[in-house]
């Protein structure tokens, strides 16, 4: 059964960028750059395989239950025991990623800019405004996201072409010095954040026109992949080696704009990046949590569990890591497996059990 409201192929492209996108921005490149070195550029374009393999894998099985998500077709194709079970990972999942999300929004900004204020405060803050987004429903976020999305892109390219005069390409030189196996190790972490393009498989059903969706999905893993490409190879050539001992390389790529002495300390800029972005994410996954968990427990109506949920969310990005450097920590290390065995591995399964068993849902009942 399709989500209450519709969206458009475009306004689910502009859902999932900043889904991918929004946090390995500011996190990715430093972790990439410890494996791969000057060829950390090269890493996104690696784990983009990553991201194809997860969306067809979710084409693939839309294609056969269309009016389904993963958490109805999952009962479908291995009962329904089994079923609530993969529903009940996805829940834990879900409700997991959206509180390490808040909590990185909140260690950024607290650590950044409000240094004074109380990290919960800030957490607190942008939960209250995800709520009430969320309850809106799919047609608010989409909405949401076509506005947002285009500014976020316009102020990174902004960010990029002020910081391009200070960069060195000499800093890329030797390129594939130790082969190709560096950069398949750097590309391990940012394999995690694409196969967060399986959210696509949730939205699919809602969509206006769901011929569309492959396309649309695609298009948005080849956005991703150069914009991270373009990060890594800004970030590379403006710190060299340096950059994988920054926490936030393109925060320390924004302090160096300077032009005619007016122009600079355009820090506010990665400040709306980080933002925008990060609250389409954190929406597009409290979403995901609150429509799990009312399929999971039958519920007919799921608005009335949006608190208590973003209640949990809270206390999950409480308690998700003691500090920022055991989160980056957790990110580049377990979660990188968490996310993968979650996000491709239960998809995978399933569409293996769909082609053995050869089964089938019924005919879409809109195009």
């Amino acid at each position: 059964m399709p989500y209450n409201g519709k969206i458009t192929p475009v306004q689910m492209a502009f859902l999932l960028h900043p889904t991918i996108v929004a946090t390995a921005l500011l996190l990715v490149p430093a972790m990439t750059e410890r494996h791969a070195g000057r060829d950390m550029w090269l890493s996104p374009l690696w784990a983009l395989m990553a991201g194809f393999a997860t969306l067809l894998t979710a084409w693939a099985l839309h294609k056969r239950f269309p009016d389904d998500t993963p958490i109805e077709y999952s009962e479908r194709l291995v009962g329904k025991t089994a079923g609530k079970i993969i529903g009940v990972l996805f829940i834990f999942f879900y409700w997991h990623g959206s509180g390490s999300l808040l909590r990185e929004y909140g260690e950024f900004v607290s650590g950044t800019f409000l240094m004074e204020t109380p990290t919960e405060v800030i957490m607190g803050g942008m939960l209250i405004i995800a709520a009430y987004a969320v309850r809106g429903g799919i047609e608010v976020l989409g909405r949401c996201a076509q506005i947002m999305v285009p500014v976020v892109v316009v102020l990174f390219m902004t960010l990029i072409l002020l910081v391009s005069r200070n960069l060195d390409p000499y800093k890329l030189l030797p390129m594939l010095e130790f082969g190709i196996l560096p950069s398949l190790k750097g590309s391990i972490v940012p394999q995690s954040w694409f196969s967060e393009i399986i959210a696509a498989a949730f939205l699919f059903p809602s969509l206006t026109d769901r011929s569309k969706g492959l396309r649309w999905g695609v298009i948005t893993l080849l956005f991703v992949a150069v914009i991270l490409s373009l990060t890594n190879l800004t970030v590379l050539m403006l710190f060299g080696e340096l950059a994988g001992r920054l926490v936030y390389p393109v925060m320390s790529a924004a302090r160096y704009i300077e032009i005619a002495d007016f122009l600079e300390h355009l820090e506010a800029i990665v400040m709306a990046i980080w933002v925008f972005g990060t609250f389409i994410k954190i929406v597009v996954f409290y979403f995901l949590l609150v429509q799990c968990t009312a399929r999971v427990i039958g519920l007919s109506d799921w608005r009335p569990i949006v608190l208590p949920v973003g209640l949990l969310i809270l206390i999950s990005g409480i308690w998700t890591a003691p500090n920022l450097q055991q989160l980056v920590h957790a990110l580049g290390t377990s979660i990188v497996f968490e996310l993968l065995l979650i996000q491709l591995g239960i998809p995978l399964l399933l569409l293996a059990v769909a082609l053995i068993r050869g089964k089938k849902g019924a005919p879409a009942t809109a195009k």
